[in-house]
């Protein structure tokens, strides 16, 4: 597809399915546009006042038109449709090996965690043609994090979690924006995307001051917080063990079945009455107000490296 000057870069593969997808839609529009400025200039020429057009059998119904204005634009809803739907449904399959960077907004920055511990303020750096999941909390109000070079944008809500994914094809800095009003600084909440040869990349991740991973942060707070005292191997409590149950399905009270994502493990931690594991009684308290946004981000880390650890032992 062509460049168009108006236009942000494009940076990732979707975005041009995304440009596509729009100059589609913006040529039905303007070939509906031409086509219904000319039957208005064409009419009102061919009955305007003094014409000699013949008025004397004016038509009451056309059946066949009617099928025809239905029909047409029926069809081409439907191919608008189906192709939305297939861009939209690749921009949220989030690729299975994508590793997970953590975004947290707040009034007026993005703080960014990566797994490994490296922390960044209004800036992501990501390696090239590698798929990048964002996993995306607010502290304060609701945040959109949006990269127009990516095409990509997604709310940042306060007490649960969303995420985006995005494979760059392009090497530089990149604007990211928060595109929802957030405050009376919410214009000063930008930062950039920058996109690096995996090399660089690697050695960037490796350099300034040793940090700490956020799993095994998350792990001291697990315990500094007594979750093992309940949830550990050696717990003197009857709890649900969390070894493992990241990404596997957990049976609730009442018989629904939910899948154990970040989700699932949020509202355990602050909600802990709302989804009772079958077979336990709810006698956990609640942590809402007791665990910072960012100790929550690193106790999940912790959980989900248990389940990761367990397949790895059962393979």
């Amino acid at each position: 597809m062509w460049d168009f000057p108006l236009f942000p870069d494009r940076a990732t593969a979707i975005a041009w399915r995304v440009d596509a997808v729009f100059f589609f839609e913006l040529a039905i529009c303007l070939a509906f546009t031409a086509l219904i400025c000319f039957l208005i200039l064409f009419y009102a020429t061919k009955y305007r006042k003094g014409s000699r057009a013949d008025r004397s059998n004016p038509v009451s119904s056309n059946h066949l038109l009617e099928v025809v204005w239905i029909g047409i634009p029926l069809a081409i809803s439907m191919v608008i449709f189906v192709v939305g739907t297939v861009v939209y449904y690749q921009m949220f399959q989030v690729p299975p090996d994508a590793p997970e960077v953590y975004a947290m907004g707040r009034q007026w920055m993005w703080q960014i965690e990566h797994p490994g511990g490296k922390r960044e303020i209004n800036e992501l750096h990501i390696p090239l043609g590698q798929p990048v999941k964002l996993l995306l909390s607010s502290q304060d109000v609701i945040h959109s994090f949006y990269v127009p070079a990516f095409r990509v944008k997604q709310d940042a809500v306060p007490g649960r979690f969303t995420s985006m994914w995005f494979q760059p094809d392009k090497v530089g800095k990149f604007h990211l924006y928060c595109a929802e009003y957030c405050g009376t600084k919410h214009s000063g909440m930008i930062g950039w995307v920058v996109v690096m040869e995996p090399a660089d990349y690697q050695r960037w991740l490796e350099t300034g001051p040793s940090t700490t991973p956020m799993a095994t942060s998350g792990e001291q707070l697990f315990k500094s917080y007594g979750c093992s005292g309940c949830h550990g191997v050696n717990a003197t409590v009857r709890a649900p063990l969390l070894d493992g149950v990241y990404g596997h399905s957990v049976p609730l009270e009442g018989g629904t079945i939910v899948t154990a994502d970040e989700r699932y493990i949020r509202d355990s931690i602050l909600l802990p009455a709302s989804q009772v594991v079958a077979g336990y009684k709810p006698v956990m308290p609640t942590y809402q107000g007791r665990i910072k946004e960012d100790e929550l981000l690193k106790i999940i880390a912790y959980i989900k490296a248990l389940g990761r650890k367990n397949e790895r032992v059962e393979k």
